[in-house]
């Protein structure tokens, strides 16, 4: 799951992605409206965590405009105020569910968890052939024999798994696995690839991950 933070407060926001990577997700941060703005229009995220007071566009604006798009990606809005005229103008901008600060990090994963299992997003675990992801773990894991992964690995893995036979273009996997603002090219989504590719066959895996020129990646399993 790919979670996008759009919070001013830096510390703040390195805190709640530190939290959710920490789970088990991915998360990616930006400090004011109009970057959030245009990064949740995208539709690649599977849960927004938005601010209402952000400078540039508000938070408010912020979801109206990615619903404009018709983005359906759940939001959660986060602001200091409590009134019920506050969390009613926010739900009406889009947003799916409303936490004031200042809030336990426990009530911060049970909402986020709540959104997701809403849009049927939340799974413990990927399977392909006879090899398991296991989302919470970060390993991938065949009869007995389990291997760790690291962030990028586990992140383009997950994709893969997701798409299935389908095809994962390297441009997409630079995108929601190293992030729009990364330096990273194509080569590194090879480099990350070819190491999956030594740790499935490290666990007996009858997974492979094929290349297919101009179209990118996908998995195989032997003998279907």
């Amino acid at each position: 799951m790919k979670i996008l933070i759009i919070e001013d407060e830096k510390l703040l926001a390195q805190s709640i992605r530190d939290l959710l990577t920490a789970r088990g997700y991915e998360a990616e941060a930006v400090y004011d409206g109009e970057t959030g703005a245009a990064y949740g229009e995208l539709g690649v995220y599977d849960l927004i965590i938005l601010d209402v007071m952000l400078p540039g566009l508000d938070g408010r604006q912020v979801a109206r405009r990615v619903r404009e798009k018709r983005c359906g990606t759940p939001i959660l809005m986060l602001t200091a105020r409590s009134a019920v005229e506050d969390r009613v103008e926010g739900l009406n901008a889009g947003a799916d569910y409303y936490l004031t600060k200042p809030f336990d990090a426990r009530e911060l994963m049970a909402c986020v968890n709540a959104l997701l299992r809403r849009q049927g997003g939340q799974v413990d675990e990927l399977t392909a052939g006879n090899t398991v992801l296991d989302l919470a773990a970060g390993t991938l894991v065949c009869g007995g024999e389990q291997v760790r992964l690291s962030a990028k690995e586990f992140g383009v893995m997950r994709q893969l798994m997701q798409a299935r036979e389908r095809h994962v273009s390297k441009e997409a996997l630079l995108e929601k696995v190293w992030g729009f603002e990364s330096n990273a090219v194509e080569n590194h989504v090879e480099v990350y690839v070819g190491f999956l590719r030594k740790k499935l066959r490290s666990i007996g895996s009858n997974v492979r991950i094929e290349a297919v020129r101009r179209l990118g990646y996908h998995l195989e399993v032997d003998g279907t």
